[in-house]
């Protein structure tokens, strides 16, 4: 694909000065482009890297002296990533999919299939689903009973999705992930230490060792318009009602989402985030990489958590976490700073110990 720098301008809405004619194939880093490169130096750190390459175009940030830089076209980018996004959308290959119906697929006779789908090898679609138009279901995917997929739906290779889950349109799903699988919800014949526990927050009591019952799973998920899940991300069904995720969200590699959980719109979950079963969390909610979420909590509209952060009760709307438990997080970076001088604390603890001490001792 070749591009002049007029028409990814154009494409952007973004301003262009020099040689708008120049053509580009492909976007480099600045100190790795070659001449038929857009190199990407948003920010005024990046001048040097420009030199180390041999650019002719390069997206900018608004002010940048870019003929100094040898330089003969450029695009002003007044907000980076926002500009990584249009730019990468059009520059973007795809994974080559093949169109049409592979014939190793299996489709059950009462599967509909919108116009347009295209179905890779191995991959298998149920009976009563239903696949909207313009989407491309990959290699050894499944698709389960009863399944309704939006339009435009791209599924990657072994994608699974479990009967009865219901998805909006433009859905993308990474290779692996997991929609629809039973929620992790057992129970013993009699009260546990487990439920014990949780009660009393650390006393087992005289519960006996027993077996776990599995509680099933009747609900399924629904997912709304425009949702992306990662890479082996998981989310599980309902036990009664269904799990929901709302329009907008993304979820990245590795996310569990347990049972019964309930998100509002555009809510994003960074890698190996873990949220436990009945959570009710708000619109726009920013979970950090590794965060945890206990179960029967909610968390509000516009709360973000950073990486790491163990959720261990509600959260208001707008609130910033950190640490574990999770608290505010200048709250927390107090306690870091504090928990850092715990070692000389203590040296001056022990000194005035030993003083106090010899204040004591008779002559």
């Amino acid at each position: 694909m070749t591009y002049t720098i007029e028409e990814i301008a154009r494409a952007l809405g973004f301003e262009v000065q020099g040689d708008a004619a120049l053509t580009v194939s492909r976007a480099a880093e600045p100190g790795s482009a070659g001449p038929d490169d857009l190199a990407l130096a948003m920010s005024p750190r990046y001048a040097e890297e420009l030199g180390k390459g041999n650019a002719r175009a390069a997206m900018v940030w608004p002010d940048a002296d870019w003929q100094a830089m040898g330089l003969k076209a450029v695009i002003l980018a007044p907000r980076p990533r926002m500009a990584m996004s249009g730019l990468t959308r059009m520059m973007d290959r795809g994974q080559g999919q093949s169109t049409g119906i592979h014939p190793s697929a299996v489709i059950d006779p009462s599967a509909e299939l919108g116009e347009g789908v295209s179905v890779g090898p191995l991959a298998v679609i149920s009976a009563g689903a239903r696949i909207g138009a313009g989407s491309v279901i990959g290699p050894h995917c499944f698709i389960g009973w009863d399944v309704v997929l939006g339009e435009n739906a791209v599924l990657r290779e072994m994608v699974s999705i479990g009967a009865r889950v219901r998805i909006g349109d433009r859905f993308m799903a990474q290779p692996g992930a997991r929609i629809g699988n039973d929620g992790f919800s057992y129970v013993t014949p009699e009260v546990s230490g487990a439920e014990n526990v949780r009660k009393t927050m650390g006393d087992q009591g005289d519960a006996k060792a027993q077996s776990w019952v599995r509680i099933h799973s009747l609900g399924a998920v629904r997912i709304g318009d425009d949702v992306e899940v990662g890479a082996n991300a998981t989310i599980d069904n309902g036990t009664i009602r269904d799990t929901v995720i709302g329009d907008g969200c993304k979820l990245d590699n590795l996310v569990h989402v347990g049972h019964n959980v309930r998100t509002g719109r555009d809510c994003l979950f960074a890698g190996q985030t873990g949220i436990s079963g009945s959570v009710e969390i708000g619109n726009n909610v920013v979970l950090g990489g590794q965060t945890g979420v206990v179960d029967n909590i909610f968390i509000g509209d516009g709360a973000i958590s950073a990486g790491g952060t163990k959720i261990l009760s509600n959260v208001p709307a707008g609130r910033v976490l950190m640490g574990y438990p999770g608290v505010k997080m200048e709250t927390q970076t107090e306690i870091y700073k504090a928990q850092r001088r715990l070692p000389r604390l203590m040296k001056d603890i022990a000194a005035l110990k030993k003083a106090v001490s010899k204040l004591g001792v008779s002559e």
